[in-house]
């Protein structure tokens, strides 16, 4: 699923697990960008975090592998 944009605070949910996860960081590497990812749960702030490229096309903006959980807020 495309969204306009990667942004901080959105809630991806991962396609395999159905488990939920939250952007805490995007940035770029020369050509690529990328999202940081960690589990939105309670015990989030001791589990790692997840390294997702984006996938950018003509309708926008993805995580391979995830879905944007949260539509209509964007």
């Amino acid at each position: 699923m495309a969204v306009k944009s990667i942004q901080l605070g959105q809630v991806w949910r991962q396609d395999t697990s159905g488990q939920d996860y939250l952007v805490t960081k995007v940035y770029s590497e020369v050509f690529s960008q990328f999202a940081m990812l960690r589990p939105a749960g309670i015990t989030a702030p001791d589990a790692p975090t997840v390294r997702v490229k984006v996938s950018k096309s003509p309708e926008g903006a993805g995580l391979p592998g995830y879905t944007f959980t949260q539509e209509g807020s964007f």
